[in-house]
Parts: C-alpha cells; sequence; structure tokens
C-alpha cells in the first residue's frame, strides 16, 4: 500500500449522503462519517510532520481562535480535470467568502509547515461526495457527471465546529478516512 495521505478538515454531519440517489457503479459515494471540507492537504507528509503540524494548529488556535463557519451547500462541481476528475464536489453557498479566508489563511499556514510551502493553487471551499472508482472509464466518468447534476444539496446547512487531523482508514472497503485527533472551534474573544 502506497504511503497514506494526511490532511485537515472541517468534519460535517454526512448523513445527508445516504439521501441521494444510488450513484453509478463506478463512483463511490463517501460513507458519511468521511464527509468533510478540506482546510489542508499535506499528501504523503508522515506522520511526524503530520503531529508537528497539529501542533502549530493548537499554537495557532490558541493565539487567533478560528471561530465557527455557517455553511450551506450548492452546486456539484467535477474537480480536477473535466474528463478525468477526481471528485464530484458541493461547493459552499452561504460561507463560502468566510471559509475561502480560513482555507488561505489557516490552511496555507498549516501545509506551509508541514511542506515547507504554501498551497499554489487558490482555495475552493467544497465538500466531496463522491469519487470514481480507480479503473473508471470516460464513459464513467460521464455517467457520473449526469448523476451529479440530479442532486439537490442547496437544503444541506451546517455549522461547522471541529477541525480535525485526518489519515487513511486501515481498511478502506467501507470508509476512506479516520481522524486521528480533534479541535473543538469557540468563538472568538
Amino acid at each position: 500500500m502506497p504511503r497514506p495521505n494526511w490532511f485537515f478538515a472541517f468534519p460535517l454531519d454526512g448523513s445527508f449522503v445516504l439521501e441521494l440517489p444510488e450513484p453509478p457503479p463506478a463512483l463511490r459515494r463517501f460513507h458519511p462519517e468521511d464527509v468533510h471540507m478540506t482546510l489542508a492537504f499535506l499528501g504523503g507528509c508522515g506522520q511526524a510532520a503530520a503531529e508537528r503540524t497539529l501542533a502549530r494548529l493548537d499554537e495557532e488556535l490558541a493565539s487567533a481562535p478560528v471561530g465557527k463557519l455557517d455553511v450551506s451547500l450548492g452546486e456539484i462541481v467535477p474537480m480536477g480535470a473535466q474528463r478525468r476528475y477526481t471528485a464530484l464536489s458541493a461547493l459552499l453557498v452561504e460561507g463560502r467568502a468566510a471559509a475561502t479566508e480560513c482555507l488561505s489563511e489557516l490552511g496555507g499556514l498549516l501545509h506551509e509547515t508541514a511542506l515547507g510551502r504554501r498551497p499554489s493553487r487558490p482555495a475552493k471551499p467544497h465538500v466531496t461526495v463522491a469519487r470514481p472508482r480507480p479503473r473508471a472509464s470516460d464513459a464513467d466518468r460521464l455517467a457520473g457527471l449526469a448523476w451529479a447534476h440530479t442532486l439537490d444539496v442547496g437544503a444541506v446547512r451546517q455549522t461547522l465546529g471541529r477541525i480535525a487531523l485526518y489519515t487513511w482508514a486501515e481498511v478502506r472497503r467501507e470508509r476512506l478516512f479516520r481522524i486521528v485527533a480533534e479541535r473543538t472551534l469557540h468563538p472568538p474573544g
């Protein structure tokens, strides 16, 4: 198995994914407990770098507390290259500006702590609901896009009140990720 990825994210109540229509067979719908909004993707940085970055998060939250984010979900779009997308994700509607700022500032700091550089891409807050399976064909991906266009997650509104450090689940048949540590957010002041 390749080296596991690490990332920081805001966990969501993902029970809404169970109410979505069944996806095409070449798509893997996220398990409700895997649903999150990524704050900082660290990739295969290793456990030591992830733990060092968690300590940096603790320092940052102590000196500049991050408030809870109220968000709502909107359009589901492909992430990555249109034809070979890697995920189908809901963009934020409510809370997009605040989330973008948090991902840019705090997420950028965490990324830099682990990897020595800030992300090169601009922040794009999103919540992934499904991914194509590794051997998905172009036709499978088109079916996935057609499925995504039928979805309406506009009623999903949540308060993001935790930041968690994630890595891969030990057995990835049912769930893709596991939470290693999490921090509760409190209102600043």
